[in-house]
Parts: C-alpha cells; structure tokens; sequence
C-alpha cells in the first residue's frame, strides 16, 4: 500500500510539472493574464506534490516516542497541501490586477487547443488519484486529487476567456478572478477537513453508527457506556465502554476480543481498538426452567420442553417480582429447536437457565456461553421444589466472581 502511494506521489509531480510548460508556454504566447495565473498556480501544485510525497514517506516510520504513529503527518501535509492552495490564489490575484494583459489574437487558437489538452490531462489523472486515494484511504492523496481538479475547473473558465477575446470581448480578468474563486473554495475544503482530524474531531457518524450496531449485536453485551473514535492520517482509532453480561474475567475478555475481531473484519482502516468493559450490575436475575405439559413437571429435553418458566427475582434478597408460563414456539421445529429456543430465551433477558441436563458441546451451550447466561444443573423434578430454592435470601447464580457458577447445583 505504501509503495502505491509514493507511486502516485511521483506522478504527481510529473504531472504538474508537465502542465506547468505547457501553460507557461501557452501563456507567454497568447499573452493571457488567465493563463499566466493558471500557471503560477499549476507551480504551486508541483510544490505540494512533494509535500505529500514527503509526508508519506514520514508517516510510515515508527517511532518509540510515538506510540500511536506517525499518521497524522499526512493530515498535516494536508493542511499545508491547503495554504499552497491559498499561496496560489493570492498569487493569481496579484497577477489578475497589477500585470498588464494584451492577448495576441493570432495564438489564441494554439493556446485553446493546448490548453484542451491539459484539461485532459488534468481530469484524467485527478480521477485516477482520487479513486486510488479512495481505495488505500490516504488523505494526502485524496487532497491532492482535489487540488489538481481545480486546475481542470479552471482550465475551463480561462477557455472560455479565450474563446471571449477571439471574438473582441475582454472576458480574460475576468476569467481570472473566477479561478481564483475556485481555487480558494478547493483550499477551504482541504484545510477544514485536516484541521478536524489534527484536533481528533470524531469518526464520521456512519462509521460510528456501524461500530455501535456491531457491538451491540454481540449477545454478551448488555450496554453502552460511551463511544469514541478519531482518524489518524488513513487509520481509525476506536475506543467504547461497554457493560458485558458474563460469568467470570475471562468470559468477559473473551467478548471484548470476539467484538475488536468483527469490529476489524468490517471496518477498513482500523490502527487500535481499546475497549473497556465491566461487569454487569445486576438489581434482579431471571430465570428460565423447561417444563412439562403440566407446567409443574421439569422437562427432560430442553428444545421439545412445551413450556418455560420464567421468573424475575431480586438479587440482594430473593423475592420473587414476577413469572411467567411462556409456550415454546420451537416446540415443534424439526432441526436445530435448542439453539432456536436458546436464542429466544436470550431475547427474552434470561440470565440464568435451570435445567436437569448439561449442554456440553451442543449448541445451546454455546449460545449461553456467548451471551453471558448461566446454566444450572439440577436433581430437582418439581416446579415447586425449584421456586423455593429461586427465592432463598441473598443467592446469586451469574455474579461476577473468579468461579463458575456450579454446573450441579440443586439451588439459586
């Protein structure tokens, strides 16, 4: 990728020194004001060319004493990418009204067609440097693209000066001033966008939007504390502060890697990720328990369970705040009802699922294990037997602690 860039930086220069003779030459022949400005400011272009080669070629080394990078380097040539820009406009101003301008009407047709010619050259290779900027995500490229564009942008309003003065009418000033509006209004662009990454403004709110979206798409994750994000050069530096539902430590770093992993995977240009992440602070627990077609009986097989039983208790004391019998809309799904029935039990909020059979090495338990969910053994057969042990003052089943919670537990 770097190779690219200093690739496109070299052609760059060419390019404009290219179109520096052709205009200068052009200009000296047809004696236009216009021209002569176009060409100091095709001049200034072949100095920030190089500029922007410098910059990356700097922005790639590291440093000890940068532990971030040097990308920003790029966005600073950016910026000075912008005053060469202004550099230019003053310098067509001071040509527009304090130099003389007599058009030789008898070159007029050769500076035409010469200057057709680097229109063409202009637009060809600006678009080429843009989608190629686009492409590796490098504002220095994509700045200079911009600033080459109006070359071509202007190009056309002297054009039709000249056409102007082939016909007796003194449109050439004029012409002039008009680049000068362009040239001004490309160097504002390229300066407000590097200035906004050099004082870490924030991320564009789509790509904030689609990191949001992927976190909290993760099943382990319950909230969002607060999201930030800054360009540095063509990278993206990402930080979030999320509340995670899990057991223990290292099922909560487990989620924090399984989000930085998808975060990477869809989003270009990511440098670093930091993600802080705290456990989940529980006021109530609920729990999911299969039942029979009785409502009272424990179900031995958990996809084909008619019913579940869902209760939300309070964590300091136990009391019961709320139940519910919920029909099993999986109930009769040939293939793959457990992992159905999990994924719906973690739509509902569960936290704690009680059942008289592990599922090791199937997938409702890994279903439960993404999303931070307890799963609890029992030797109970009773709805009843299980709602008194639910209600015992001050047992946790998910807290976050250094243990697992008990696989044969017979109580909350």
């Amino acid at each position: 990728m770097m190779m690219q860039k200093e690739k496109i930086g070299f052609y760059s220069i060419g390019i404009n020194l290219l179109l520096v003779a052709i205009k200068g030459v052009l200009a000296y022949l047809s004696g236009s004001v216009a021209l002569m400005a176009d060409a100091i400011h095709s001049s200034t272009d072949v100095i920030s060319s190089i500029t922007v080669l410098a910059g990356i070629k700097i922005s790639k080394r590291q440093s000890k004493h940068f532990p971030y990078g040097l990308y920003k380097v790029e966005n600073f040539v950016s910026l000075l990418t912008s005053l060469f820009i202004f550099l230019a406009g003053y310098e067509i101003v001071k040509t527009v009204f304090f130099e003389p301008s007599t058009l030789k009407t008898e070159y007029l047709p050769y500076a035409m067609g010469g200057l057709v010619v680097a229109m063409g050259i202009t637009f060809a290779f600006s678009r080429y440097e843009l989608r190629q900027g686009k492409a590796i995500g490098s504002p220095s490229l994509i700045a200079d693209a911009k600033h080459i564009r109006t070359d071509m942008l202007s190009s056309c309003v002297i054009l039709i000066g000249l056409l102007g003065g082939m016909f007796g009418l003194n449109l050439d000033r004029i012409a002039a001033i008009a680049v000068v509006l362009l040239v001004f209004k490309a160097g504002a662009s390229i300066f407000a966008d590097a200035f906004r990454v050099l004082l870490d403004a924030s991320l564009d709110f789509k790509t904030m939007d689609q990191v949001k979206t992927i976190i909290l798409k993760d099943p382990g994750v319950v909230s969002i504390n607060g999201l930030w994000g800054r360009n540095s050069g063509q990278y993206k530096f990402i930080e979030a502060d999320i509340v995670i539902k899990a057991g223990n430590l290292e099922k909560a770093h487990l989620v924090s890697q399984r989000i930085e992993k998808h975060i990477r995977t869809d989003v270009a240009h990511v440098d670093h990720i930091l993600i802080h992440y705290a456990p989940q602070k529980r006021e109530t627990n609920t729990v999911a328990i299969p039942l029979k077609d009785d409502r009272q009986g424990i179900s031995d097989h958990f996809g084909n369970a008619p019913y579940f039983y869902l209760a939300t208790v309070r964590e300091k004391d136990g009391v019961l705040l709320s139940e519910a019998y919920e029909i099993n809309p999986f109930a009769g799904e040939e293939k793959g009802k457990g992992i159905k029935v999990s994924e719906w039990l973690l739509e509902k909020g569960v936290d704690t699922v009680y059942t008289p059979k592990g599922f090791e090495g199937k997938g409702p338990g890994y279903v439960f294990s993404d999303g931070g969910v307890a799963v609890m053994l029992t030797q109970g057969r009773s709805l009843e037997a299980i709602q008194r042990d639910i209600q015992k003052k001050g047992e946790t089943v998910n807290g976050f602690t250094d243990k697992e919670p008990v696989e044969n537990a017979t109580s909350y």
